[in-house]
Protein backbone atom coordinates (compact mmCIF):
# COMPACT_ATOMS: atom_id res chain seq x y z
CA UNK A 1 0.00 0.00 0.00
CA UNK A 2 2.86 2.39 0.75
CA UNK A 3 2.15 6.07 0.30
CA UNK A 4 -1.47 6.09 -0.76
CA UNK A 5 -2.94 5.33 2.66
CA UNK A 6 -0.82 8.06 4.24
CA UNK A 7 -2.23 10.69 1.94
CA UNK A 8 -5.86 10.08 2.84
CA UNK A 9 -7.84 11.25 5.82
CA UNK A 10 -7.87 8.56 8.50
CA UNK A 11 -10.87 7.42 10.50
CA UNK A 12 -10.73 8.26 14.18
CA UNK A 13 -8.66 5.90 16.34
CA UNK A 14 -6.91 4.25 13.40
CA UNK A 15 -4.17 1.63 13.61
CA UNK A 16 -1.12 1.38 11.34
CA UNK A 17 1.19 -1.65 11.37
CA UNK A 18 4.50 -1.64 9.54
CA UNK A 19 5.73 -4.94 8.09
CA UNK A 20 9.15 -3.38 7.42
CA UNK A 21 12.04 -3.88 9.84
CA UNK A 22 14.08 -1.00 8.37
CA UNK A 23 14.42 1.73 11.05
CA UNK A 24 14.87 4.52 8.51
CA UNK A 25 11.58 3.58 6.82
CA UNK A 26 9.72 3.15 10.10
CA UNK A 27 10.89 6.48 11.51
CA UNK A 28 10.10 8.19 8.20
CA UNK A 29 6.54 6.80 8.35
CA UNK A 30 6.24 7.98 11.95
CA UNK A 31 7.21 11.51 10.94
CA UNK A 32 4.91 11.30 7.92
CA UNK A 33 1.97 10.31 10.10
CA UNK A 34 2.79 13.13 12.52
CA UNK A 35 2.67 15.85 9.88
CA UNK A 36 0.99 14.30 6.86
CA UNK A 37 -2.46 13.38 8.13
CA UNK A 38 -5.49 15.59 8.72
CA UNK A 39 -7.01 13.05 11.10
CA UNK A 40 -8.04 14.57 14.44
CA UNK A 41 -8.24 11.41 16.55
CA UNK A 42 -5.37 9.21 17.70
CA UNK A 43 -3.35 6.83 15.55
CA UNK A 44 -1.65 3.78 17.07
CA UNK A 45 1.38 2.91 14.97
CA UNK A 46 3.10 -0.46 15.62
CA UNK A 47 6.52 -1.27 14.17
CA UNK A 48 9.72 -3.29 14.62
CA UNK A 49 13.37 -2.69 13.77
CA UNK A 50 15.99 -5.35 13.16
CA UNK A 51 19.46 -5.05 14.71
CA UNK A 52 19.22 -1.30 15.27
CA UNK A 53 20.42 1.34 17.71
CA UNK A 54 18.14 4.38 17.90
CA UNK A 55 19.57 7.47 19.58
CA UNK A 56 17.74 10.50 20.95
CA UNK A 57 17.41 13.75 19.00
CA UNK A 58 20.34 15.52 20.70
CA UNK A 59 22.67 12.64 21.49
CA UNK A 60 26.27 12.29 20.34
CA UNK A 61 26.25 9.29 17.99
CA UNK A 62 30.00 8.84 18.38
CA UNK A 63 29.63 8.29 22.13
CA UNK A 64 26.33 6.49 22.56
CA UNK A 65 27.01 3.22 20.72
CA UNK A 66 29.64 1.11 19.02
CA UNK A 67 28.29 2.08 15.64
CA UNK A 68 31.22 0.72 13.65
CA UNK A 69 30.66 -2.75 15.16
CA UNK A 70 26.93 -2.38 14.52
CA UNK A 71 27.52 -1.51 10.86
CA UNK A 72 30.06 -4.31 10.40
CA UNK A 73 27.47 -6.79 11.64
CA UNK A 74 24.75 -5.54 9.30
CA UNK A 75 22.95 -3.30 11.77
CA UNK A 76 21.75 0.29 11.38
CA UNK A 77 22.05 3.44 13.46
CA UNK A 78 19.01 5.72 13.50
CA UNK A 79 18.11 9.00 15.18
CA UNK A 80 14.58 9.85 16.28
CA UNK A 81 12.89 13.23 16.69
CA UNK A 82 12.27 12.81 20.41
CA UNK A 83 14.73 13.24 23.27
CA UNK A 84 15.97 10.63 25.71
CA UNK A 85 18.68 8.01 25.51
CA UNK A 86 19.91 5.35 23.13
CA UNK A 87 17.99 2.07 22.80
CA UNK A 88 18.62 -1.22 21.04
CA UNK A 89 15.89 -2.72 18.82
CA UNK A 90 15.69 -6.25 17.47
CA UNK A 91 12.83 -8.53 16.49
CA UNK A 92 12.23 -9.34 20.15
CA UNK A 93 11.08 -5.73 20.50
CA UNK A 94 7.72 -4.20 19.60
CA UNK A 95 7.61 -0.43 19.14
CA UNK A 96 4.49 1.71 19.49
CA UNK A 97 3.64 5.33 18.70
CA UNK A 98 0.54 7.28 19.68
CA UNK A 99 0.15 10.11 17.15
CA UNK A 100 -2.43 12.78 17.84
CA UNK A 101 -3.13 16.50 18.09
CA UNK A 102 -1.79 18.51 21.02
CA UNK A 103 -5.38 19.11 22.13
CA UNK A 104 -6.14 15.39 22.31
CA UNK A 105 -2.73 14.32 23.64
CA UNK A 106 -3.33 12.47 26.93
CA UNK A 107 -0.31 10.67 28.37
CA UNK A 108 -2.26 8.91 31.13
CA UNK A 109 -4.76 7.56 28.62
CA UNK A 110 -2.01 6.46 26.24
CA UNK A 111 -0.09 4.70 29.01
CA UNK A 112 -3.29 2.99 30.11
CA UNK A 113 -3.42 1.27 26.71
CA UNK A 114 0.00 -0.29 27.39
CA UNK A 115 -0.68 -1.14 31.04
CA UNK A 116 -4.06 -2.73 30.23
CA UNK A 117 -2.50 -4.81 27.46
CA UNK A 118 0.29 -6.07 29.72
CA UNK A 119 -2.25 -6.86 32.46
CA UNK A 120 -4.11 -8.96 29.87
CA UNK A 121 -0.93 -11.07 29.72
CA UNK A 122 -1.05 -11.61 33.48
CA UNK A 123 1.80 -9.19 34.18
CA UNK A 124 1.20 -6.30 36.61
CA UNK A 125 3.01 -3.14 35.51
CA UNK A 126 3.37 0.52 36.47
CA UNK A 127 4.61 3.84 35.14
CA UNK A 128 7.74 5.02 36.92
CA UNK A 129 9.57 8.32 36.82
CA UNK A 130 9.28 10.36 33.66
CA UNK A 131 9.50 7.70 30.98
CA UNK A 132 9.73 4.07 32.16
CA UNK A 133 7.21 1.25 32.47
CA UNK A 134 8.19 -1.37 35.04
CA UNK A 135 7.22 -4.98 35.69
CA UNK A 136 8.64 -6.89 38.65
CA UNK A 137 10.63 -3.75 39.47
CA UNK A 138 12.49 -3.75 36.14
CA UNK A 139 12.03 -1.73 32.97
CA UNK A 140 10.29 -3.35 29.99
CA UNK A 141 9.37 -0.15 28.18
CA UNK A 142 11.11 3.19 27.72
CA UNK A 143 8.98 6.08 26.48
CA UNK A 144 9.78 9.38 24.77
CA UNK A 145 7.71 12.33 23.60
CA UNK A 146 7.70 14.91 20.82
CA UNK A 147 5.51 17.92 20.06
CA UNK A 148 5.64 20.10 16.97
CA UNK A 149 3.08 22.75 16.14
CA UNK A 150 -0.38 21.39 16.89
CA UNK A 151 0.71 17.73 16.55
CA UNK A 152 2.37 15.40 19.04
CA UNK A 153 3.45 11.83 19.57
CA UNK A 154 4.36 9.51 22.40
CA UNK A 155 6.38 6.46 21.45
CA UNK A 156 8.30 3.68 23.10
CA UNK A 157 9.58 0.16 22.93
CA UNK A 158 8.26 -2.99 24.57
CA UNK A 159 10.83 -5.64 25.46
CA UNK A 160 9.24 -8.99 24.66
CA UNK A 161 12.18 -11.30 23.95
CA UNK A 162 15.04 -8.92 23.15
CA UNK A 163 18.65 -10.08 22.99
CA UNK A 164 20.24 -8.37 25.99
CA UNK A 165 23.70 -9.66 25.09
CA UNK A 166 23.57 -7.78 21.78
CA UNK A 167 22.18 -4.74 23.59
CA UNK A 168 25.21 -4.76 25.87
CA UNK A 169 27.60 -5.12 22.92
CA UNK A 170 26.27 -2.15 20.98
CA UNK A 171 25.27 0.41 23.62
CA UNK A 172 27.89 2.50 25.42
CA UNK A 173 26.32 3.72 28.64
CA UNK A 174 28.44 6.22 30.57
CA UNK A 175 29.62 5.32 34.07
CA UNK A 176 28.10 8.57 35.32
CA UNK A 177 24.66 7.59 34.01
CA UNK A 178 24.81 4.15 35.59
CA UNK A 179 26.04 5.61 38.88
CA UNK A 180 23.15 8.11 38.87
CA UNK A 181 20.66 5.29 38.37
CA UNK A 182 22.44 3.03 40.89
CA UNK A 183 22.92 0.08 38.50
CA UNK A 184 25.82 -2.12 37.44
CA UNK A 185 24.76 -2.64 33.81
CA UNK A 186 21.98 -1.94 31.34
CA UNK A 187 20.93 -5.59 31.46
CA UNK A 188 20.46 -5.53 35.24
CA UNK A 189 17.61 -3.02 35.10
CA UNK A 190 15.58 -4.36 32.13
CA UNK A 191 13.32 -7.36 31.71
CA UNK A 192 11.64 -9.17 28.82
CA UNK A 193 7.93 -9.83 29.20
CA UNK A 194 8.62 -13.41 28.06
CA UNK A 195 10.71 -13.88 31.21
CA UNK A 196 7.67 -13.03 33.31
CA UNK A 197 5.26 -15.06 31.18
CA UNK A 198 6.89 -17.70 28.92
CA UNK A 199 3.77 -17.86 26.70
CA UNK A 200 4.24 -14.26 25.56
CA UNK A 201 5.58 -13.43 22.09
CA UNK A 202 5.58 -10.33 19.88
CA UNK A 203 2.46 -11.34 17.92
CA UNK A 204 0.51 -11.82 21.14
CA UNK A 205 1.67 -8.46 22.54
CA UNK A 206 0.65 -6.77 19.27
CA UNK A 207 -2.79 -8.38 19.47
CA UNK A 208 -3.45 -7.35 23.08
CA UNK A 209 -2.23 -3.80 22.37
CA UNK A 210 -4.70 -3.44 19.51
CA UNK A 211 -7.47 -4.88 21.70
CA UNK A 212 -6.61 -2.48 24.55
CA UNK A 213 -6.45 0.49 22.16
CA UNK A 214 -9.89 -0.36 20.80
CA UNK A 215 -11.33 -0.53 24.31
CA UNK A 216 -9.89 2.76 25.51
CA UNK A 217 -10.18 4.88 22.36
CA UNK A 218 -12.84 3.47 20.03
CA UNK A 219 -14.06 0.05 18.92
CA UNK A 220 -14.10 1.15 15.28
CA UNK A 221 -11.49 2.73 13.01
CA UNK A 222 -9.36 1.76 10.06
CA UNK A 223 -6.43 -0.64 10.28
CA UNK A 224 -3.75 -0.70 7.62
CA UNK A 225 -0.57 -2.67 6.95
CA UNK A 226 2.39 -0.70 5.59
CA UNK A 227 4.45 -2.88 3.28
CA UNK A 228 7.71 -0.95 3.36
CA UNK A 229 7.51 0.29 -0.23
CA UNK A 230 8.77 3.75 -1.11
CA UNK A 231 7.61 5.26 -4.37
CA UNK A 232 10.26 6.75 -6.59
CA UNK A 233 10.12 10.51 -6.89
CA UNK A 234 10.03 13.59 -4.72
CA UNK A 235 7.10 12.71 -2.47
CA UNK A 236 7.17 13.27 1.27
CA UNK A 237 7.90 9.69 2.34
CA UNK A 238 10.93 9.18 0.03
CA UNK A 239 12.26 12.56 1.17
CA UNK A 240 11.85 11.63 4.84
CA UNK A 241 13.47 8.25 4.22
CA UNK A 242 16.50 9.92 2.68
CA UNK A 243 16.70 12.24 5.68
CA UNK A 244 16.61 9.41 8.23
CA UNK A 245 19.14 7.36 6.27
CA UNK A 246 21.55 10.29 5.80
CA UNK A 247 24.88 10.61 7.54
CA UNK A 248 24.09 14.25 8.34
CA UNK A 249 20.95 13.37 10.31
CA UNK A 250 22.34 10.34 12.11
CA UNK A 251 25.85 11.60 12.93
CA UNK A 252 25.95 15.32 12.22
CA UNK A 253 29.10 17.32 11.79
CA UNK A 254 31.79 16.90 14.44
CA UNK A 255 34.27 19.79 14.30
CA UNK A 256 37.42 19.83 16.43
CA UNK A 257 36.20 21.47 19.59
CA UNK A 258 38.53 23.41 21.86
CA UNK A 259 36.61 22.69 25.05
CA UNK A 260 34.01 20.20 26.21
CA UNK A 261 32.02 20.67 29.42
CA UNK A 262 29.97 17.75 30.73
CA UNK A 263 27.64 17.17 33.65
CA UNK A 264 24.95 14.67 34.61
CA UNK A 265 21.75 15.90 36.24
CA UNK A 266 18.84 13.86 37.65
CA UNK A 267 16.87 14.63 34.44
CA UNK A 268 19.72 13.75 32.03
CA UNK A 269 23.23 14.53 30.90
CA UNK A 270 24.48 17.62 29.07
CA UNK A 271 27.66 17.98 27.02
CA UNK A 272 28.62 21.43 25.73
CA UNK A 273 31.20 21.23 22.95
CA UNK A 274 32.69 24.65 22.21
CA UNK A 275 34.95 26.03 19.49
CA UNK A 276 36.61 29.24 20.66
CA UNK A 277 38.25 32.17 18.90
CA UNK A 278 38.93 35.80 19.73
CA UNK A 279 37.54 35.38 23.24
CA UNK A 280 34.15 34.27 21.92
CA UNK A 281 32.31 31.02 21.26
CA UNK A 282 32.59 30.59 17.51
CA UNK A 283 30.60 27.37 17.46
CA UNK A 284 28.60 25.45 20.08
CA UNK A 285 27.12 21.99 19.90
CA UNK A 286 24.95 20.57 22.66
CA UNK A 287 24.52 16.85 23.23
CA UNK A 288 21.97 15.53 25.71
CA UNK A 289 19.70 12.62 26.55
CA UNK A 290 17.21 14.93 28.25
CA UNK A 291 13.56 14.35 27.39
CA UNK A 292 13.11 17.95 26.16
CA UNK A 293 14.69 17.94 22.67
CA UNK A 294 13.55 21.42 21.64
CA UNK A 295 14.94 22.98 24.81
CA UNK A 296 18.35 21.43 24.21
CA UNK A 297 18.31 22.55 20.57
CA UNK A 298 17.81 26.15 21.75
CA UNK A 299 21.11 26.22 23.67
CA UNK A 300 23.49 26.17 20.68
CA UNK A 301 22.24 29.36 18.95
CA UNK A 302 22.07 31.12 22.33
CA UNK A 303 25.77 30.40 22.98
CA UNK A 304 26.95 31.14 19.43
CA UNK A 305 28.99 34.36 19.40
CA UNK A 306 28.80 34.75 23.17
CA UNK A 307 31.84 36.16 25.00
CA UNK A 308 33.57 33.24 26.72
CA UNK A 309 33.10 34.54 30.23
CA UNK A 310 30.95 33.09 32.98
CA UNK A 311 28.65 36.07 33.41
CA UNK A 312 28.08 36.36 29.66
CA UNK A 313 27.28 32.64 29.38
CA UNK A 314 24.74 32.82 32.19
CA UNK A 315 23.14 35.90 30.65
CA UNK A 316 22.95 34.24 27.22
CA UNK A 317 21.06 31.29 28.69
CA UNK A 318 18.87 33.39 30.95
CA UNK A 319 15.84 33.76 28.69
CA UNK A 320 15.51 30.12 27.62
CA UNK A 321 12.68 27.94 28.93
CA UNK A 322 8.95 28.45 28.50
CA UNK A 323 7.41 25.91 30.89
CA UNK A 324 8.06 25.50 34.60
CA UNK A 325 9.95 22.24 33.94
CA UNK A 326 12.12 23.86 31.26
CA UNK A 327 12.93 26.74 33.60
CA UNK A 328 13.93 24.26 36.31
CA UNK A 329 16.25 22.48 33.86
CA UNK A 330 17.79 25.77 32.74
CA UNK A 331 18.22 26.76 36.39
CA UNK A 332 20.21 23.55 36.96
CA UNK A 333 22.39 24.24 33.90
CA UNK A 334 23.09 27.82 34.92
CA UNK A 335 23.88 26.76 38.48
CA UNK A 336 26.34 24.17 37.14
CA UNK A 337 28.04 26.65 34.79
CA UNK A 338 28.18 29.17 37.60
CA UNK A 339 30.02 26.70 39.83
CA UNK A 340 32.78 25.65 37.42
CA UNK A 341 36.02 27.41 36.71
CA UNK A 342 36.15 28.99 33.23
Amino acid sequence: MGLCILQTEWAEASIAISSSVDPWYNLAVEEMLLHGTRQMGTILYLWQNQNTVVIGRNQNAWKECRWELLHQEGGKLARRLSGGGAVYHDLGNLNFTFITSRREYDLDKQLQVILMAVAELGIPAEFSGRNDLLAAGRKFSGNAFYKDGNRAYHHGTILVAADFAQMGRYLQVSKEKMATKGIDSVQSRVVNLAELNPHVNVDLVRDVLIKSFRRIYAPQGGEVILDGSIEVGTGQLPKLYRKHASWEWRFGRTPDFDLTLEHRFPWGGVELALKLGGGRIQEAQVFSDAMEPELMLALSPALQGCIFEKGALLEALGGIGATFLEQEIMGDIREWLGSIRI
